[in-house]
């Protein structure tokens, strides 16, 4: 089992702590970073719930991740949980956008388990514990000023970051304006159709459409042929007529009976 790449910090806290010794020193339950400079110093284990002691645990102590477990080496450093919430951190900041308003809180956090460093933050709008929440994805050069509590950027709002993991209700919000650009192209497609048709009706003959010439000449199909070429053509009252039949009886067919 080897480190990866990147991990999440809400999947690094959810796993449990096993020394070299094999001892079981609890969940994790909260983050020891080094703001100014975006970095994960370590973080910080419950081995007991009857204890008010906490195992705060060096990031380079970290061996290994399985499903379940972090496999770390050494010992820990012991604390209380007083001492443990006068460290500064970003997780539970306040996001505000460009006028100083509150669009959502830092909720997490992706980082390299070799260095620490954070790579970028996840955004939520509302409370990070409930499920199905969504998240976007806050880089540091998007940040214009940090403080204990308070994280200032320059957006305008969520929609400015990307969208990493969304809800139910985003997903809805997101279909629904889809299917209205759709019905509103749609709606373009058709109007220019019935401008078109309009326009130039099928029932209005070429010659009474208005933007048609009325004075135009006719051209005759055998103008530039010579009159010895136009006697080739039979005319239409040179047609030798049809004699009728006599009682029914065509002369011209014979009676194979006969």
């Amino acid at each position: 089992m080897n480190l990866p790449e990147q991990v999440i910090l809400s999947d690094l806290l959810h796993h449990r702590v096993r020394c070299d010794q094999g001892i079981d020193h609890g969940p994790g339950i909260m983050a020891w970073m080094h703001p100014p400079v975006h970095r994960l110093l370590g973080w910080v284990s419950r081995p007991s719930a009857l204890r008010v002691s906490r195992d705060v645990w060096r990031l380079d102590q970290l061996c290994a991740i399985s499903e379940q477990q972090l496999f770390v080496k050494g010992f820990p450093v012991e604390s209380d949980q007083i001492t443990l919430e006068r460290i500064p951190t970003l997780l539970d900041a306040d996001l505000l956008d460009r006028n100083g308003l509150r669009i959502g809180l830092v909720a997490d956090f992706v980082f390299v388990p070799k260095t620490g460093k954070i790579l970028h933050y996840l955004v939520s709008r509302s409370d990070p514990r409930l499920p199905g929440t969504s998240r976007w994805r806050l880089t540091i050069d998007r940040i214009v000023d940090q403080q204990p509590g308070i994280v200032t950027t320059a957006l305008r709002g969520l929609d400015d970051l990307p969208l990493v993991r969304s809800s139910l209700r985003q997903d809805l919000v997101r279909q629904s304006r889809q299917w209205t650009d759709q019905l509103q192209n749609i709606g373009d497609r058709a109007t220019d159709r019935l401008e078109g048709w309009l326009e130039d009706p099928p029932w209005q003959e070429p010659s009474q459409r208005p933007w048609q010439a009325n004075d135009e000449p006719e051209i005759d199909p055998l103008d530039g042929w010579d009159d010895q070429d136009r006697d080739h053509f039979p005319q239409s009252s040179q047609q030798p007529q049809r004699q009728r039949p006599r009682d029914g009886i065509d002369d011209g067919q014979e009676d194979p009976w006969i």
